[in-house]
């Protein structure tokens, strides 16, 4: 099978890439196409030997976005509408990846894909806007809402703390602040998996709106101490403290936590354990750090 990977060095990107066994990928990175200029995002679709596209670029810098919101809009809402039109004009299934960051964080159970959305920053804002573009677009789109994603490429919190480690004993982190930590080669291969399934699909029911995310809810807090008890690595004391002790540029929702109950009814499959892929991402850090 064929596929048009838009995004080539982001986590998800390099896990598509990585743990790719089965399937022929073109990725094409942010030199080969502007995902600001909707019209270079269409003709890359338009003229590309593919059975399914994947959206794994992003703008995912979620404090500089709260300035650079325009920025965010264009990759996030604008590039994304374009894809799906393009998509629906060859018949394409196409895969694209949300947030939990849609949220306002204000229910106080987990959230499902038939909640309204309501996000407190602009990268939430131009997340939600692409999902709406994407949705009024026509084609056949598989959209998953993530959380909390790491992995051992890029800047993510496992690798921030980790560093943090190296040269303090006592780190505090956000305690009041939940969610489901998603490892980046879980998501990678789910959508590998399905591939086959969506380029071959006459059911709609495969399309839509999907939540994906590390099974079992924590806090900021609880990822960190998880993270150092499987780390081989140093081992700080992790002090809890408050949103309030942490401002940021952009409001965080107090609860994200995704309900993945409908992936696991339609697609047969349940995310595993976040911690079972935070034990190999580390595993994956250590070993490269040794090498």
């Amino acid at each position: 099978m064929r596929i048009l990977q838009f995004g080539a060095t982001g986590q998800l990107a390099r896990e598509l890439l990585a743990r790719n066994h089965r399937h022929a990928i073109t990725a094409l990175s942010r030199d080969d196409v502007d995902l600001t200029d909707p019209k270079a995002v269409e003709h890359a679709v338009a003229g590309a030997d593919t059975d399914l596209v994947i959206n794994a670029a992003a703008y995912t810098a979620v404090d500089r976005a709260e300035g650079e919101e325009a920025l965010a809009f264009a990759v996030n809402a604008i590039a994304p509408e374009a894809m799906t039109r393009a998509c629906a004009a060859r018949g394409l299934p196409f895969v694209h990846i949300s947030t939990d960051y849609v949220f306002d964080g204000e229910k106080p159970t987990p959230w499902t894909e038939d909640d309204p959305v309501a996000p407190i920053n602009a990268y939430g804002r131009s997340k939600a806007a692409g999902e709406a573009a994407i949705a009024a677009a026509g084609a056949r789109a598989l959209v998953l809402r993530t959380s909390w994603v790491f992995s051992p490429f890029g800047s993510n919190f496992v690798k921030t703390m980790l560093r943090a480690a190296e040269t303090r004993a006592d780190l505090r982190v956000v305690d009041d602040q939940h969610g489901r930590p998603t490892a980046a080669g879980d998501l990678a291969d789910f959508i590998l998996t399905v591939a086959p399934r969506l380029i071959a699909a006459n059911d709609d029911d495969l399309f839509g709106l999907f939540h994906f995310a590390g099974d079992g809810p924590t806090t900021w807090r609880g990822f960190a101490e998880a993270l150092f008890t499987l780390s081989d690595g140093p081992k700080p004391r992790v002090t809890p403290i408050t949103t309030a002790d942490y401002p940021t540029p952009a409001h965080r929702p107090r609860n994200s936590v995704l309900d993945c109950a409908k992936l696991t009814r339609v697609f047969g499959e349940r995310p595993r354990p976040w911690r079972d892929g935070l034990a190999e991402t580390l595993a994956q850090v250590h070993a490269e750090t040794r090498a």
